[in-house]
């Protein structure tokens, strides 16, 4: 445990009441954006318990008068970005103001009826919307079992990894204008993929090997200028938070594209993000000692202090044909090797310049034990070992209909920091048009 911040404290309590199994207790004020079902009014907001509490409801009252957030009514914006940029102090700022306004002992908020029943909204009567206006998005590769399997699978098991894995995060540019929000539903794509029984001519199908991959993200705030590198040790000040990704995977359109520039088609149709974004403050108290790292990396990637995160990482699968998601999956956001501090630093090393609001994802978080990998590919073993469901079907991938729920939450004996969700569902492919 860290040197604890105020809002952190294990004893604060709100006078909104907060079951303890919630991923939304006081500690925890994450950031999302939501529509009212109601009216359709789009507000910037965070999370006490079961409701949403509209932040740009509560800047019109002049609340957020600290010398950060003075007289600039970010919250009144339709995303986060503008907040964003601002930095660690109106950050900090506007996390502290928040923690006093939803605490018991405060009466601002507690005891003023009319602006409680406008500024708080059940969760289940508003609509959550992408947080932030991703301008661009970059997928690394940086948990070491998941390279591990994947290199056994398809190359040498002796020689699983490349000669550059253990000296760079790698890591390739996604495309931004397809992440979604969860919840929404998505086509089988479509694309060129080898027959098995041909090793050079493909035919145009849908994918027959459509996956998940079980991936944590964390999006920049105030960014930097073209040609001005962000070190390691200045990460923390452009790093805003994390939420929980679900990069969809076409393995087979893959496995036929990526030589020698790496995956396109395949990954370019979803990538499913969670609605709230948790902040590194949040989650202070669940920082601990990364892994070993050897051979010792490159001095611009040397990382010093606590920048791995003990989150616990669950994947749900329920066909059309379940009444309950059913656990497939059981990882945790410390099987990464190389952490978020040292991918901003490797993505900047050349002077490429980032901006509030970019996303950045892990790549699949895969332990030892097999039941904690985070994908379909290596959970079946390239397909070779089905899993098995409790209505007695069965998966080596995904099938149309089938809904994936990732959920992910750090806790300790007092309370628990939590994600939410991010759920897809997979229609059947669309017909192209002659």
């Amino acid at each position: 445990m860290h040197d604890m911040h105020p809002t952190n404290d294990p004893n604060l309590e709100s006078f909104v009441e907060v079951d303890s199994d919630s991923h939304f207790p006081i500690q925890n004020l994450p950031y999302g954006v939501a529509r009212s079902k109601d009216d359709g009014e789009v507000f910037i907001c965070t999370a006490i318990g079961n409701y949403v509490v509209n932040l740009t409801e509560l800047d019109a009252t002049g609340v957020f008068d600290g010398p950060e957030l003075d007289g600039k009514p970010v919250f009144r914006e339709r995303t986060l970005n503008t907040f964003m940029e601002l930095g660690r102090s109106a950050w900090a700022e506007a996390r502290s103001y928040i923690s006093t306004l939803l605490s018991a002992d405060e009466p601002a908020l507690r005891d003023n009826q009319p602006l409680r029943e406008r500024v708080l909204t059940p969760m289940n009567e508003v609509e959550m919307l992408l947080p932030v206006d991703i301008g661009d998005y970059t997928d690394f590769y940086s948990s070491e079992q998941h390279a591990t399997n994947v290199g056994s699978m398809f190359r040498d098991p002796e020689n699983a990894l490349k000669p550059n894995w253990k000296h760079l995060p790698v890591g390739y540019h996604g495309r931004a204008s397809s992440v979604v929000i969860s919840g929404t539903e998505l086509h089988r794509p479509q694309g060129q993929i080898l027959p098995p029984e041909s090793d050079d001519t493909p035919i145009f199908s849908e994918c027959k090997l459509c996956d998940f991959e079980l991936e944590m993200g964390f999006l920049t705030g105030p960014g930097n200028e073209l040609g001005s590198p962000i070190s390691v040790k200045d990460a923390e000040d452009h790093i805003f938070g994390l939420m929980l990704v679900n990069d969809w995977s076409a393995r087979d359109i893959q496995k036929w594209e990526y030589q020698p520039l790496g995956p396109f088609l395949a990954k370019n149709w979803a990538t499913s993000v969670s609605p709230w974004i948790v902040t590194l403050d949040a989650l202070e108290p669940f920082r601990m000692e990364g892994p070993e790292q050897d051979p010792e990396p490159l001095p611009y990637l040397k990382s010093e202090g606590n920048w791995t995160f003990d989150i616990n990482l669950d994947v749900f699968l329920q066909s059309e044909n379940m009444d309950q998601p059913h656990k497939i999956c059981a990882s945790n956001a410390k099987n990464l090797y190389w952490n978020i501090a040292q991918q901003l630093a490797h993505h900047t090393v050349t002077g490429c310049n980032v901006r509030p609001g970019d996303l950045y994802a892990s790549g699949t978080i895969s332990g030892e034990e097999k039941s904690s990998y985070g994908s379909m590919l290596e959970l079946s073993w390239k397909g070779t070992d089905p899993i098995e469901l409790p209505n007695g079907e069965s998966r080596t991938f995904l099938e149309d209909g089938d809904e994936v729920t990732m959920t992910g939450y750090a806790d300790t004996d007092e309370y628990r920091i939590g994600f939410g969700e991010v759920k897809g569902k997979i229609l059947p492919a669309k017909e192209l048009e002659e």
